[in-house]
């Protein structure tokens, strides 16, 4: 029985599955994303962020204990520098997984495993390494030009609604005198109406 045994086998001993969480872990750390199956993203992701997050203190006794699980020199100093300066503020949740469906041979399930801090399309960044320079905070003081354009805009507005107001009563003033005319006109055919009326009687 596996009462409290939560370690995904895959598969594999003990041994080769350290072996090949390690040497997917330096992939990961060194390439920013990989694809995988879905089984092993999730076993990458237990064995990576506990690591990520020791990597947070420079130390010379977390890099022992870091490289004792990667064995590779590249991957750890990949790991404390953009890695470690990306993911300062950030909790946990380092890598995310997106299933990218079944592989065709023998329809294992797909996934990309990849971390987050490094993906602009989801982040809006340019590049990979904006998230380390941090994000830019949004203030209201300083006499930027955009706060020029908003003081100088309700005059702009003003000009304009004047203008349009007097186009509107310009229309108006045309259309008064139309119906001026219009009704002068009517009030002459009533005249001859009243003309032709009163010959027939007299006749």
């Amino acid at each position: 029985m596996r009462h409290g045994n939560k370690t995904k086998k895959l598969g594999r001993t003990a041994e080769h599955r350290d072996a090949m969480l390690s040497n997917m872990a330096a992939s990961l750390i060194q390439h920013k994303r990989i694809e995988t199956t879905i089984q092993k993203a999730k076993a990458l992701r237990r064995y990576i962020e506990p690591l990520i997050t020791k990597a947070k203190a420079n130390t010379t006794h977390s890099r022992r204990v870091v490289f004792s699980h990667l064995q590779s020199k590249e991957a750890i100093k990949e790991l404390y520098g953009a890695v470690a300066t990306a993911v300062g503020d950030r909790p946990g949740g380092y890598v995310r997984i997106i299933r990218t469906g079944i592989r065709h041979g023998d329809a294992a399930e797909m996934a990309l495993i990849e971390l987050v801090d490094f993906n602009p399309d989801y982040n809006g960044q340019s590049k990979e390494g904006d998230s380390a320079k941090g994000k830019k905070r949004r203030t209201r003081r300083g006499g930027t030009a955009k706060a020029a354009a908003t003081i100088a805009a309700p005059a702009a507005v003003a000009a304009a609604v004047q203008e349009e107001v007097a186009v509107v009563e310009e229309e108006v003033s045309d259309v008064a005198e139309e119906t001026n005319d219009i009704v002068e006109e009517a009030n002459d055919v009533v005249e001859e109406a009243q003309d032709a009326t009163e010959e027939k009687n007299e006749a």
